[in-house]
């Protein structure tokens, strides 16, 4: 068994004064009595190379980590309290890592003291591969696959004796004097293309191989292709790598799983690092950055009607939109949304005067994601109606009251030498009513006239009938005038006896006539060709800005009823 004599120091005192063997300094500090199996194992404390080896390690008092390591093991790695003046006893075994590795190989000599840690791609005990005792020469060899490595050499607690590139090939050595670094030189080792597989670490005697295993990696996507703002899970796993990272995610354990949101196709490399040297395997996740988006408006037309400050009509729409792979969304005029929605307006029109409505509001959609897509849709709702002033609005409810009831006579009345007599008071008080209405509208549209026509029934000549009805369109006009009507604004025709209203005009309007009950119009139904005639003396009245006629139901419940009838 080969002894380790080493001291440590960790917190003040010095290596060398150690060394020189001060009693004083020797006596404060405490002893670690270590027996590691194997034999060849590797003793770190704190981070700091002690040697190969079982031993007494001496340490200042205090915590510290030891850590035992021998490549094909698995390592060891405790803390441990040093107590002043006093001994303690730790007995470590590492457990072997089974299976081999395969070859072919290269060999790596290094010529130097015995005890110095030998490194491969790293710094740090992970990347121990042996000891430069191990690798002297002989039956003593350090394998490896053919390639790159940055070799690094760890004096027993002196720092780093060598550290550099070097190329090793399958079936060559490579050695390295290390008192001459420069002498480096490469020799052949034939063996190495026949040996196959081995395990990492054997030890018979003298008799020492390692044989450093190159790294795996393998790594892998749940998902090769996703939307943008969706995720995948990558899978990867690595062998014989103490350094194992993923681009973009960073260091990770030798094998995991975790999920990614990539917001552009990227591409994974895994990258394991080991003695044995550095492996990759990546695997690509292509993001479908496209949006598909839709917007619609229900319904698409709308009514709107305004009355001076006052809106008598306002129809709404309800906006229905998705962009589900949206990440932001804008909807003109209305700002920022959520990728999907609806929402109901009052619609309103940008025009504010007088006058006719006919207006396209259109709505647009803005959606964009974090994977630089895009998408714009539009819809558009049609607005009809008008807008109107306050004197229009009343004009035009008082246009819906004229030009009212047609007004009726008697027989022959007025007569030639009587032209202002004739009406009767029901027909007074309809005209009146008439009056009263046209004058306030005649107020708002000084244009407006009313047309007045005069008709006879049968009886009688052509001549004498068309006499009859131009008194009865002049009487007409006579009381509108006296009830304050301007004359400009009547006219009169006379019909004579034309255009008569027959019997079953006169029935069709006595079923249309409101609030009249079955026994009157059982009355008018058994006196039918007397009521026909009466229906035909009248005088009818047209608006001239509507073309509204009025409304021909005779008075059948008037209290002057007989009057009119004779």
């Amino acid at each position: 068994m080969r002894t380790l004599r080493q001291v440590l120091t960790v917190f003040v005192m010095s290596l060398a004064v150690l060394l020189l063997g001060a009693t004083p300094l020797l006596a404060k500090c405490a002893h670690l009595k270590l027996k590691v199996a194997p034999k060849e194992a590797y003793v770190f404390v704190d981070g700091i190379p002690v040697g190969p080896g079982s031993g007494v390690i001496w340490a200042d008092p205090g915590e510290h980590t030891l850590a035992v390591y021998n490549y094909g093991y698995k390592p060891y790695s405790a803390k441990f309290t040093a107590e002043s003046g006093k001994t303690t006893s730790l007995s470590v075994t590492l457990e072997q890592i089974t299976g081999t590795t395969p070859g072919p190989w290269g060999r790596i000599e290094l010529k130097g003291a015995a005890g110095g840690a030998v490194l491969l791609n790293g710094t740090t005990p992970d990347y121990l591969v042996g000891d430069v005792g191990e690798t002297e020469g002989g039956k003593r060899r350090l394998l490896v696959p053919s390639g790159d490595y940055q070799l690094t050499v760890l004096g027993c607690c002196s720092g780093t004796i060598y550290s550099g590139p070097i190329t090793v090939g399958e079936g060559q050595a490579t050695i390295i004097p290390l008192a001459n670094p420069g002498g480096k030189t490469s020799g052949d080792f034939a063996a190495g293309k026949t040996l196959g597989a081995l395990p990492r670490f054997q030890a018979a005697g003298a008799a020492v191989t390692i044989a450093v295993a190159k790294p795996t990696a393998q790594m892998s996507a749940a998902s090769s292709t996703i939307d943008c703002g969706a995720s995948t899970q990558l899978t990867w796993s690595a062998t014989d790598a103490p350094k194992v990272e993923i681009s973009g995610i960073g260091p990770v354990a030798a094998s995991g799983q975790q999920s990614v949101q990539p917001s552009q196709t990227t591409d994974y490399k895994l990258t394991a690092t080991g003695p044995g040297g550095i492996v990759t395997n990546d695997t690509t996740v292509n993001v479908n950055s496209t949006i598909q988006g839709s917007l619609s408006v229900e319904p698409t037309q709308v009514r709107f009607h305004k009355v001076g400050d006052r809106v008598d009509e306002q129809g709404s729409a309800t906006l229905t939109w998705n962009a589900p792979a949206a990440s932001s969304a804008t909807l003109d005029p209305l700002g920022s949304v959520s990728p999907s929605g609806t929402r109901t307006l009052q619609i309103t029109p940008t025009k504010s005067d007088v006058g006719p409505v006919d207006e396209t509001l259109t709505y647009t959609l803005h959606a964009t994601n974090a994977c630089g897509g895009s998408d714009t849709k539009t819809a558009s709702v049609h607005i009809v109606g008008s807008i109107e002033s306050g004197r229009e609005a009343q004009a035009e409810i008082l246009a819906a009251k004229l030009p009212g009831n047609s007004v009726y006579f008697a027989t022959n009345l007025p007569t030639k030498r009587r032209p202002e007599n004739g009406l009767e008071s029901s027909q007074e008080q309809v005209l009146q009513q008439l009056a009263d209405t046209f004058k306030q509208y005649n107020s708002l549209l000084p244009d407006a006239h009313l047309i007045l026509e005069g008709r006879a029934d049968r009886r009688g000549s052509v001549k004498w009938n068309m006499d009859l009805s131009q008194r009865r369109a002049d009487r007409v006009k006579s009381f509108l005038v006296s009830q304050g009507v301007t004359g400009g604004n009547v006219e009169t025709k006379a019909f004579g006896k034309s255009e008569q209203m027959d019997a079953a005009t006169v029935k069709q309007l006595l079923e249309q006539i409101p609030n009249l009950s079955d026994q009157d119009r059982q009355k008018v139904r058994r006196r039918l060709p007397i009521f026909v005639l009466a229906n035909n003396r009248r005088v009818d009245i047209v608006l001239s800005t509507t073309g509204k006629r009025s409304t021909q139901f005779y008075p059948y419940t008037a209290q002057d009823l007989k009057k009119l009838l004779k």
